[in-house]
């Protein structure tokens, strides 16, 4: 197993995973069902984030833009999300970027369609009474 090292320490040595593992035992130690950790699993958590994150870059690359323009940008890693079946429960963590005047666009359309079934639904209740 020693010999898949990826990366190298501040030594010069080379390690098994690239993400730092106080970090990963952090967010691990977030979950309240979690007491302790052991080295191994640790290892093998930090490892499989690394394949994952290099899996999701690449199949983004590949099935974006990034060919033509030689770069992986956010928004194919959305477009990644949002369309392929594997990556869908992503799609809340990476959504689409939209421009602040196309929100407020939609937050006043939304508001006015509310407002719209907001006086039909009375009118109903009226009607019925």
């Amino acid at each position: 197993m020693a010999d898949v090292a990826v990366g190298k320490d501040k030594c010069g040595e080379q390690r098994l995973v690239s993400l730092p593992l106080s970090r990963i035992r952090v967010i691990m130690k977030s979950s309240p069902e979690v007491s302790s950790i052991n080295q191994e699993a640790l290892v093998l958590t930090a490892k499989a984030t690394e394949l994952f994150v290099q899996y999701l870059a690449t199949y983004s690359y590949r099935h974006g833009s990034g060919k033509e323009r030689k770069a992986l940008t956010y928004s194919d890693l959305a477009n990644t999300a949002e369309e392929s079946e594997t990556f869908q429960f992503l799609a809340d963590i990476l959504p689409k970027k939209i421009l602040a005047s196309k929100y407020l666009k939609m937050l006043k359309e939304k508001r006015e369609d509310d407002e719209a079934n907001d006086g039909e639904e009375s009118d109903d209740d009226e009607a019925e009474s």
